[in-house]
């Protein structure tokens, strides 16, 4: 236990801030924008003395809170920070202002909010992080299931009730629906992990006593029903990543929401599913891991290619995007699934990157699409001619989706398709197709939306300066990561040679 609770901290200071921004008085929402942004910024400084108190070269788990929580089950209110973690809680907390930036406006112009509609959504917002930031230092079982499952809510209302267009109730019921039914399929599984644990002792939910119990002398279960339980887990997982052929929700779900809410879903909550392929899939089911990786590196290389090969016949830009999204998800579940340490490694920094990158390119494409009313391409043209600035960001962010060598993302797809041809070369040459499509898709698109004549009826702003600091805030880390990947391949270096050594 530490003298200071850091990680209860970090997710508290977000949490406190949403019931905080509902108490403002309902004609002050300038005020209620100013405390959202404040408190995302107090919890990225926190994220980051976090980070600094975090020793890559200690032990796996560090800054551990443990504190009985219901004794007659044995589930306790456990919490503990590795280096997996510690990427994706600084890529949350790092972006969430970002987005509050980016969504400044975003509740005044949906056309469906009451009096105090702006307080709700930054409420929500911030909520929705608070609960991202539990799961990924979240280190008992039930702990983690309520939480992966009470970040819906918010997120379903920011759907829902934010979003644009005639089908955005469809879309957040859509994607409720298909993620309630994974939870519903994964407590299962948690109701059958702790039924097995009874058979070594007193039940638990503890994930490190779980742990021991595999690394010692295994769970007291036959192989058919280790592999049901993980089975039960790694379906919530995909649904939640989203793994093609359980990904349908995520275009609607994207086109319908606001750009702040879907880069929110996309970028930070999405990850939440390949995280916990990691977290939960690999350590407490090794075997079974083993057993169905090859027919999991299928699935990921279908979403791979599906992913781009639908992106390209899209009309609409962010339809486009969301799909480019179900191709990178494919990466990161290939690279965990070829249980080596280059390929977990690269997912996990690929999860970083394609925050950033799909961040970028969805807030800047929003930015445009705000302005023009359209999500249609073919509605712009010549774009690059009257705003410079976002044709230049936005082909940035395009070249990182595609992973340009230089930007963030490449050296993390690298890894993934190093680590998969080891074990599996044949996928990693079909995944290595992807590469050709996106760069297909995304200059396609540049060409037709920035180039040639300027057609769009109406004028078409540049970024201003709340834009450009955004835009540029990402593009920043776009590069900085691309020339320095070892600021997080350090710290997750360690951690996924735990689970590619026990996996041998």
């Amino acid at each position: 236990m530490t003298a200071v609770p850091w990680l209860t901290v970090l997710w508290l200071i977000p949490a406190a801030a949403s019931l905080a921004v509902l108490a403002v008085p309902a004609h002050r929402a300038d005020t209620a924008k100013a405390l959202a942004l404040g408190a995302s910024v107090v919890t990225a400084v926190w994220a980051v003395l976090v980070a600094v108190r975090f020793s890559a070269a200690g032990p796996r788990f560090q800054l551990i809170e443990d504190v009985s929580w219901i004794p007659a089950i044995g589930a306790s209110y456990s919490l503990a920070l590795d280096g997996i973690g510690l990427a994706l809680l600084l890529l949350t907390a790092l972006l969430a202002p970002v987005l509050i930036g980016a969504g400044w406006h975003e509740a005044d112009i949906s056309g469906r909010t009451t009096a105090r509609g702006t307080h709700t959504f930054f409420a929500l917002l911030l909520a929705t992080e608070a609960m991202v930031l539990i799961s990924f230092v979240a280190t008992d079982v039930l702990l983690f299931y309520i939480v992966f499952e009470a970040m819906l809510i918010p997120m379903y209302f920011l759907i829902g009730g934010y979003g644009t267009g005639p089908n955005a109730s469809r879309a957040a019921v859509k994607f409720l629906l298909y993620n309630l039914l994974g939870g519903l399929v994964m407590l299962a599984a948690v109701i059958g992990l702790y039924v097995v644990t009874t058979r070594s002792g007193p039940g638990t939910f503890s994930l490190s006593a779980i742990g021991e119990l595999v690394r010692g002398d295994g769970l007291a279960a036959s192989s058919s029903t280790l592999n049901l339980l993980f089975l039960g887990f790694l379906f919530a997982f995909a649904v939640k990543a989203p793994l093609w052929p359980l990904h349908s929700w995520l275009p609607d779900a994207a086109v319908a929401a606001t750009p702040a809410s879907a880069v929110l879903m996309m970028a930070v909550m999405d990850k939440v599913g390949t995280f916990a392929m990691l977290r939960f899939c690999l350590e407490l089911f090794p075997e079974a891991s083993a057993t169905f990786a090859p027919v999991i590196c299928v699935l990921a290389v279908i979403s791979v290619i599906y992913g781009a090969i639908v992106a390209i016949g899209q009309t609409d830009l962010m339809r486009l995007i969301a799909y480019t999204s179900i191709s990178h998800f494919g990466f990161i579940v290939l690279g965990i699934f070829a249980l080596t340490a280059q390929g977990q490694a690269g997912s996990t920094l690929y999860m970083v990157n394609h925050g950033i990158s799909t961040a970028a390119l969805f807030l800047i494409a929003g930015f445009l699409v705000t302005q023009r009313g359209s999500r249609r391409i073919a509605d712009y043209g010549g774009t690059a001619k009257v705003a410079p600035v976002l044709a230049g960001t936005f082909l940035v962010a395009g070249l990182a989706t595609l992973s340009l060598p230089g930007l963030a993302p490449f050296i993390s797809e690298f890894l993934v398709l190093i680590g998969t041809y080891v074990r599996y070369p044949v996928a990693a040459v079909v995944a290595s197709v992807a590469l050709v499509l996106s760069a297909l898709y995304i200059l396609w698109t540049y060409q037709r939306m920035f180039g040639g004549p300027a057609h769009q009826p109406g004028p078409i702003r540049d970024l201003d300066l709340r834009q450009r600091t955004v835009a540029g805030v990402l593009i920043a880390a776009l590069l900085v990561l691309g020339l320095f990947p070892g600021l997080i391949l350090d710290f997750v270096d360690p951690a996924v040679s735990y689970f590619s050594g026990s996996l041998r």
